[in-house]
């Protein structure tokens, strides 16, 4: 594929608890050099990444209950609404784990059902971080379930904070069990060019990482 379209397949990210502005200002103009998809950041950092990326096409993107999701469903709602006011244009937000762990689908979809629902009244893509390294694969299938019912724009494998990352084999096994019009990103431990590719051919339409001018150079200097 050309590399404008390669390029947007990815959100580059900046999440970890010591960032600062003048590190989320290199980002977010790395993101405009290459034409990246989106710049994902914690929701604090939501203010200055939409002024970084004011009139270009990059995103800023809000990360709400991260990384471990277990925060309420209106206080989600309101670090959501509270991110959208300030500039994002997409929501990733982890779901209750817990609740799913123990079988409370009903939890789950009513808060997928509520932030889905926000994300679409303001006109904001969501996407719904299942954490796939804490949840077997019938859980994950739950999930999918859950998704093709309430319509999420992506289903997304991983924080990165955890103590696994993306796989191909979940990457495939959402793809698998997604509703075709819900797409996939695959996020956490993506570092280089080769795995970035065996998430795309597995189904993912979207990558999360902090390495992708890395990549974009590698994928320059390959095709």
């Amino acid at each position: 594929m050309e590399e404008k379209e390669f390029f947007k397949y990815f959100d580059h990210t900046i999440l970890k608890a010591t960032t600062t502005r003048e590190a989320l200002l290199a980002v977010c103009e790395e993101a405009k050099r290459y034409g990246f998809c989106a710049v994902a950041v914690n929701t604090a950092m939501i203010p200055d990444c939409a002024a970084f990326l004011a009139g270009s096409d990059v995103r800023p993107d809000a990360a709400v209950g991260f990384p471990l999701g277990i925060t309420s469903i209106a206080c989600k709602l309101r670090e959501a609404e509270e991110a959208i006011a300030n500039g994002a244009q997409e929501i990733d937000y982890v779901i209750h784990i817990g609740k799913i762990k123990e079988g409370d689908v009903a939890y789950i979809r009513d808060e997928m059902e509520q932030i889905v629902g926000l994300c679409r009244q303001k006109g904001v893509v969501s996407k719904v971080i299942f954490e796939n390294c804490y949840l077997t694969d019938e859980e994950k299938i739950a999930l999918c379930e859950i998704a093709n019912a309430v319509r999420p724009d992506f289903i997304k494998t991983s924080t990165g904070f955890g103590p696994s990352s993306a796989t191909v084999e979940d990457v495939a096994l959402m793809r698998k069990h997604a509703d075709p019009a819900i797409r996939v990103k695959a996020a956490g431990g993506i570092r280089d060019l080769k795995t970035c590719l065996s998430m795309i051919e597995a189904g993912a339409d979207r990558i999360g990482c902090s390495c992708c001018p890395a990549i974009a150079e590698e994928y320059k200097n390959n095709f």
